[in-house]
């Protein structure tokens, strides 16, 4: 089995060094997505909503709470960042959706820095195609036009620029909105749940072209219109936006992923905005950063 599927590393910005990532149910997902047997079963597992809908009722329930402190141990979760104790949460669920201290996430006040809409390891892509006769968008786990990805025609977007920011079990699962704007269409698109896993991510093309997604447009005074989607995955039964009305502040809280590896994608018109050049390197090595909400990750041209 090659590295690439073994070993799964990220560059830490804060500190600039190169990081190797633990993967919870890394032994499951790899017979899901890589054993003969495991693709057998592999539409019964993800095609459907049963299996996460019964995982999200466990973990929504007392019975889960006792995962709680075994997950922070092994994931190093920051416990000092929580805005209610950690004895406090009545579940596992409640703990993995949690909500954080006022300051910890700080951010830029500029309005021309665009900011990281989550906690994540990021991987940007520049001049991406619409269109199934456009190049394939080189995005892991995309793979495919945007067209498909969006399930519409989107040609405002056409030779624009992506973000993908892959949550993973161990990072704040609540997401922000990355500057003011003024909310103009939300869209749910039906879909699969398949992980969102590196190792599914290699192993499989298109899922987040297959999985549940919703994907709010935004009106930007600096960045011109952005499209904000939340992709679901395996065990994420529940995509929640808690906002209300459109018009939206920077840093403002958008809504918050259940149990589950998740990934938010944002989607830029050509020619508005310019990635910081350290996440472009990296990108361009196929390694993603490990980045905070808040964090600026572009700038407006």
């Amino acid at each position: 089995m090659s590295k690439q599927l073994d070993i799964i590393e990220y560059y830490d910005r804060a500190t600039g060094e190169l990081c190797r990532e633990t993967v919870m149910g890394d032994a499951a997902i790899k017979w899901a997505y890589q054993a003969m047997s495991g693709q057998l079963f592999s539409p019964f597992i993800f095609g459907s909503s049963l299996l996460s809908h019964l995982l999200g009722w466990y973990f929504d329930s007392p019975l889960s709470k006792g995962k709680i402190a075994q997950t922070i141990a092994d994931l190093n979760i920051d416990t000092g960042e929580f805005a209610k104790p950690q004895e406090q949460f009545s579940s596992f669920n409640d703990f993995f959706t949690r909500k954080l201290k006022d300051g910890a996430r700080p951010f830029s006040t500029d309005d021309s820095c665009f900011l990281s809409p989550a906690d994540g390891r990021l991987l940007v892509y520049n001049d991406v195609g619409v269109t199934a006769s456009d190049t394939r968008v080189q995005v892991k786990g995309i793979e495919d036009s945007l067209h498909n990805l969006f399930d519409c025609e989107i040609d405002d977007f056409n030779g624009g620029k992506v973000a993908v920011v892959r949550l993973c079990p161990a990072d704040y699962h609540r997401y922000h909105f990355p500057c003011a704007g003024t909310v103009v269409e939300q869209v749910r698109v039906k879909g699969q749940y398949h992980s969102v896993n590196p190792v599914a991510l290699n192993s499989k093309e298109q899922i987040f072209c297959l999985n549940k997604r919703s994907y709010t447009l935004i009106d930007t005074e600096m960045f011109g219109r952005v499209a904000f989607m939340e992709v679901g995955a395996f065990g994420v039964a529940g995509i929640h936006q808690t906002f209300s009305g459109t018009k939206v502040e920077k840093m403002q809280e958008k809504g918050y992923f259940d149990f589950g590896g998740s990934t938010v994608v944002l989607v830029f018109q050509k020619d508005i905005i310019e990635f910081d050049t350290d996440l472009l390197e990296n990108s361009r090595k196929g390694i993603e950063t490990l980045v905070k909400v808040g964090e600026t990750i572009a700038h407006a041209v």
